[in-house]
């Protein structure tokens, strides 16, 4: 399905004549055709506030900071300091994997919370806090160290967070962070990143200078990788087959120990650069430890990133590197061939957050599928940017979509595949549309790397072409004759 740039503008035309004028006027701003061609940094309008009574599908500063950035350091013990919702919501939901015992050295799969009553919203809960940290600290003696994320309500009620944690920081003895990431924060979980980069600079990167830690000269870090299903575990096979010694993690099971010790690495490689690219800066100008990205989502971007990040190192490096490359390629061409034929000239839908709708890209490319739209959740002018280049021309691009937008925009574009995240999933799949829940795998995964790769292919063959999809009718499409047939038959 080829479109050419008019048939894409009179898709964007036709969905936003429904919106009175002040809303079309500012929705058109968030939807443009790509034509790589034109001055990207000008294309679409990001990172702005959603536009209101339009239903978001974005996340909050608490979910950027809670549930992206912190919440996978596994042997610390993360406070959700609020009411239960929030917590409860975060928690395990992003199948952040790790290794380690669970209530015992890790902690990632648990929900640890003030629980706020209305008492506290009265009175403030500092006292509750306090209390919180020294009976978790009492139960879990093995947790490495703390952090305080902060829910709307602490935001409104001014909870002194920071002068509780350094109290109880010198009186427990271990590392207390406080994080100002108040839900109503920002426009969108974006922020939720970036508070949480600072609060690593300033309560964990501050003692890099004082710790003590053996180097060699091919360490690195991965950072921006939160083991979704075990991504970071397979991009981790490719780095150590290269030669190269893997000292962090962040987060995805990640630890304490191993974030303080990033600033001595020879190179941080970030694989999620609207989340992390914040504090992989901040090392370079303190540290002065350079970085790169690099993407390993399918056979073209794996050798591209692979040869990007030798070329950071020696000789002895760059050529285990070709080796290695060699090698994998009787692998990954294994998966081609066998998947391809099933998957050619099939299209995708793209609507994710961070970096997937462009990350993404080059492995359906492999397997012979074209994106016919893309979007982001929250992405900045950057994201956009990067993005152009790498679709074809005449692509619809979406911003912080609505869910009106979405509809119209499948019903439209009638893609073969769609991928976004769990709101949109039901909705999509009763229209009959194959779907997968491209921000945490629909419960598959890993797809990093050479073996994520088998994974990713299989599952988009096992998905689009399930036989349910043809059978399916929206329930609102149904006439009164097929509910009655449907009630005889029960």
């Amino acid at each position: 399905m080829s479109m050419n740039k008019q048939d894409t503008q009179a898709i964007i035309d036709e969905i936003l004549e429904v919106y009175p004028e002040v809303a079309r006027e500012d929705r058109k701003k968030h939807l443009a055709v790509n034509d790589p061609a034109a001055e990207s940094s000008k294309c679409i309008t990001s990172n702005r506030k959603s536009l209101p009574g339009v239903m978001t599908v974005r996340g909050c500063a608490y979910a950027g900071s809670k549930g992206v950035v912190w919440g996978p350091v596994k042997d610390m013990i993360h406070i959700s300091h609020g009411p239960v919702g929030c917590g409860q919501y975060s928690r395990a939901g992003r199948r952040n994997y790790y290794t380690g015992t669970t209530g015992v050295d890790s902690f990632g799969t648990m929900n640890f919370t003030t629980d706020f009553q209305e008492r506290d919203i009265v009175f403030g809960g500092d006292n509750k806090l306090t209390a919180a940290l020294q009976e978790i600290d009492a139960l879990f003696p093995l947790a490495k160290g703390y952090s305080v994320q902060s829910e709307c309500p602490v935001g409104l009620i001014g909870d002194d967070i920071e002068a509780v944690a350094k109290t109880q920081s010198e009186a427990l003895g271990k590392t207390i962070v406080p994080v100002r990431c108040e839900g109503f924060r920002g426009v969108s979980q974006s922020l939720g990143h970036h508070i949480a980069n600072d609060t690593i600079r300033d309560h964990v990167l501050d003692k890099a200078d004082e710790i003590e830690f053996e180097t060699t000269d091919y360490d690195v870090a991965i950072i921006g990788d939160y083991n979704i299903g075990g991504d970071a575990w397979s991009s981790r096979i490719i780095l150590e087959d290269m030669g190269l010694r893997v000292v962090a993690q962040w987060s995805g099971d990640g630890t304490l120990s191993e974030m303080e010790n990033t600033p001595k690495v020879k190179l941080n490689l970030v694989h999620c650069y609207r989340s992390m690219n914040y504090i992989v800066r901040y090392m370079e100008e303190k540290h002065g430890v350079p970085w790169v990205e690099y993407n390993l989502f399918g056979p073209t971007k794996i050798e591209e990133s692979m040869r990007k990040i030798a070329a950071m190192f020696d000789e002895k490096i760059q050529a285990q590197t070709e080796q290695v490359i060699e090698r994998y390629r009787q692998e990954w061409q294994a998966v081609i061939d066998k998947y391809r034929p099933r998957l050619e000239g099939k299209t995708v839908m793209l609507y994710v957050g961070g970096l997937r709708p462009r990350h993404i890209i080059g492995a359906y490319e492999d397997l012979g599928m074209e994106i016919v739209g893309a979007g982001y959740e929250f992405a900045h002018n950057d994201d956009y940017v990067k993005t152009i280049p790498d679709m074809q021309e005449a692509t619809l691009l979406v911003d912080d979509a609505s869910s009106y937008e979405l509809e119209e925009m499948v019903k439209k574009l009638n893609p073969d595949l769609i991928g976004s995240g769990v709101k949109e999933k039901y909705v999509f799949q009763k229209m009959g549309f194959p779907f997968r829940q491209m921000h945490s795998w629909d419960y598959s995964g890993p797809y990093h790397g050479v073996d994520g790769f088998a994974i990713f292919a299989r599952d988009m063959d096992l998905t689009l072409n399930n036989p349910c999809w043809d059978k399916l009718e929206p329930p609102w499409m149904k006439t009164e004759d097929d509910t009655q047939e449907l009630a005889k038959s029960a």
